[in-house]
């Protein structure tokens, strides 16, 4: 294998960069980003980017990094197509020949079909980040459409600076895609006592050069509004390639597509849950990390093993850091910990683990979810101590 091209030049495609050459590959690796300057960390930028405006931070890599390891680094371009048959990447005027290819393409932002959404400003990239931070510069009032973990992180730090905010959701809770009912609860009461407006269950219905207007018809003033309503995969290379796409890239369990000459990573790849076996797809740094280091393993050592890595998760809002272990369905059962710690339950199997402010417990449910099924009766016998579980 000569020639590796890697599009997306994300966390995850900068890891299969990078893991590639601790697997020892020594062929032409050429890494295509569609943004400008060096590959950087995007968690960070609804919180410590927002707080500091600290770019150099961000960054994954110094560019002596890319001449070091022999990375063609090519930035601010647009990949057009993929030709299969010619293993071709095509981006305007220029091609990229591979011998193998792999699609880290990520996400973008969502934008529900509501009138006005042009007026929002987004929180996905460093361009979006260094946009908002400099409309922060003055108090504002801040309107948010989503309260998911990008849209809570936001209206934290913007109270924190002494900005108005509020946050209109679509569902009945706070990040009710991805954790329990209580710590929902337990968020809610967090933004109540911040200062944070919450309107649940009434999402936004128009952006207008006022702010915005709900459902229900509540007004909402608002200087600033910003889109946080989730993402989508950007899967449409792959789907005008031929290959399988169903909410993101679909792959096998060893992030292979249905051509033995792509793989597919992170935010953009569905993949087979190893504990269900249900297509999932993974919005998470770790994750795409994982899923670069097993595609190289895979390419370079032959490894043939399946992705079965624990998927884990965090937010930090104010002075509150969620940590969830695991991946729960939005049914699984609860159980609440005195600590306030909350298992959740597939049926008699332990599913996931949400805490806050808890790493203790956060690093054993990882390691407990990474042993065979953990059973409800199992732990209830053991007061849900991990410890004592051991």
């Amino acid at each position: 294998m000569d020639r590796i091209v890697i599009i997306g030049a994300g966390q995850g495609g900068l890891q299969a960069a990078i893991s590639l050459r601790q697997e020892g590959y020594d062929g032409a690796l050429t890494l295509i980003g569609g943004e400008a300057g060096l590959p950087y960390q995007r968690p960070p930028l609804s919180k410590a980017y927002l707080k500091s405006g600290d770019a150099g931070a961000l960054r994954l890599r110094p560019e002596t990094f890319y001449d070091k390891n022999a990375v063609e680094l090519v930035t601010e371009t647009w990949v057009d197509r993929i030709d299969r048959a010619g293993r071709v990447v095509h981006a305007g005027d220029r091609s990229f020949a591979y011998d193998h290819l792999i699609l880290a393409t990520g996400t973008r932002n969502l934008r529900p079909p509501i009138a006005g959404t042009d007026r929002c400003l987004d929180l996905r990239t460093l361009a979006d980040a260094v946009k908002l931070r400099a409309v922060l510069d003055s108090p504002k009032r801040c309107a948010v459409i989503g309260g998911g973990f990008i849209g809570l992180e936001f209206a934290a730090v913007a109270r924190g600076l002494g900005h108005d905010v509020t946050v209109a959701e679509a569902a009945p809770r706070l990040m009710a895609r991805v954790v329990s009912p209580e710590i929902s609860a337990y968020f809610k009461d967090l933004h109540d006592g911040l200062g944070t407006v919450l309107h649940l269950g009434d999402p936004a219905a128009e952006v207008t050069d006022a702010g915005m207007v709900l459902k229900s018809g509540a007004e909402v003033a608002a200087d600033v509004v910003l889109m946080a309503a989730g993402v989508v995969p950007n899967a449409e290379l792959a789907a005008e390639a031929g290959l399988g796409v169903n909410n993101g890239v679909v792959v096998n369990d060893r992030l292979l597509t249905a051509d033995a000459n792509i793989s597919a990573l992170g935010d953009c790849a569905v993949f087979p849950d190893p504990t269900t076996g249900r297509p999932v797809r993974l919005e998470s740094v770790q994750a795409a990390t994982d899923h670069a280091r097993l595609i190289a393993k895979r390419l370079i050592k032959g490894e043939d093993l399946p992705y079965a890595a624990v998927p884990w998760f965090w937010s930090d809002q104010a002075d509150a850091k969620l940590q969830i272990a695991g991946l729960a369905a939005p049914e699984d059962a609860t159980h609440r910990r005195a600590d306030g710690a909350i298992f959740r339950f597939a049926g008699d199997r332990l599913s996931a683990v949400e805490t806050v402010n808890n790493a203790r417990t956060h690093m054993q449910a990882r390691k407990a979810l990474a042993a065979p099924d953990v059973s409800r009766d199992a732990l209830a016998a053991v007061d849900y101590d991990f410890a004592a579980l051991a």
